[in-house]
């Protein structure tokens, strides 16, 4: 029984920490997205792998599985920017690399697309790099 009790309240704990940790990030909508891309008001990170950034990706979001390693240099200059991570769908958590990794950079802005790249591109238009 201990151990049950044990197994739960581990869970309990992992959920509540999941939770909480999508509160730091706040959605913001397409709406709002696609006026910050059009003031170029914001950088964006696409965690979906660079086959799925390949195939169309949200215009000027940058390729997070390539260049993991040196976000910093890619990130702006201001803590106060608007950094927006989002993955594939809502249901998809992957995102939160992106967003904990500029949040540890130190960026005080960081928001979440939670349509991602799936409900970008069933009314917007995706951008794919040159060559392809």
């Amino acid at each position: 029984m201990k151990i049950l009790f044990s197994t739960f309240a581990i869970a309990a704990l992992f959920a509540m920490n999941v939770a909480a940790e999508d509160a730091k990030f706040a959605n913001i909508t397409t709406a709002d997205l696609k006026k910050a891309i059009a003031e170029k008001k914001v950088t964006l990170i696409d965690v979906n792998g660079t086959d799925s950034w390949k195939e169309g990706h949200i215009p000027g979001a940058i390729d997070f599985e390539t260049h993991q390693a040196k976000l910093a240099k890619m990130l702006p200059a201001d803590k106060n920017a608007l950094v927006v991570a989002y993955c594939w769908n809502e249901g998809c958590p992957a995102y939160r690399t992106a967003a904990r990794a500029a949040k540890e950079l130190g960026f005080k802005n960081v928001k979440h697309y939670a349509a991602g790249i799936e409900g970008w591109s069933k009314t917007e238009k995706t951008e794919k790099p040159s060559g392809n």
